[in-house]
């Protein structure tokens, strides 16, 4: 697979994530326990944003010029939410949060995760210089 290939295909896999995680575990926002677990983060506002980020990702991968400062401002909105994923697990109980909710205790299991591959995705495109594929 060809680096240009490989770039389309990451923004892609973020679009999937982004989008379909929060609209799997969210029950399309009727998850009332994931807002009331991080009202300020994950209220149904903020997983509306991470949709649209989702969107942006997506777009991305259709860009035919140079991506490098879009990765790049991807990189630092990643780092936002894994910074906010560890402050929040160093202050809550993840056996908590499955007794309340499963949805709930793997989307508060993985999103931290998930945003730290991409955010390296997306450090990986910036660092590389590399120009989105042309079709």
């Amino acid at each position: 697979m060809t680096k240009n290939k490989l770039i389309k295909l990451g923004f892609i896999m973020a679009a999937a994530m982004n989008i379909g995680g929060v609209l799997l575990f969210s029950r399309f926002f009727t998850n009332s326990m994931i807002n009331e677990l991080d009202p300020v983060v994950m209220s149904n506002f903020g997983l509306l944003m991470i949709v649209i980020w989702g969107l942006a990702y997506l777009a991305s991968a259709f860009i035919t010029s140079n991506i490098k400062w879009l990765a790049g401002a991807f990189v630092i909105e990643k780092l936002v939410y894994v910074v906010a994923w560890s402050l929040w697990l160093a202050n809550n109980n993840l056996d908590d949060v499955y007794d309340k909710d499963v949805f709930a205790g793997i989307f508060y299991s993985i999103y931290g995760l998930n945003d730290f591959v991409f955010m390296v995705f997306f450090a990986w495109v910036f660092l590389t210089h590399i120009k989105a594929p042309k079709r």
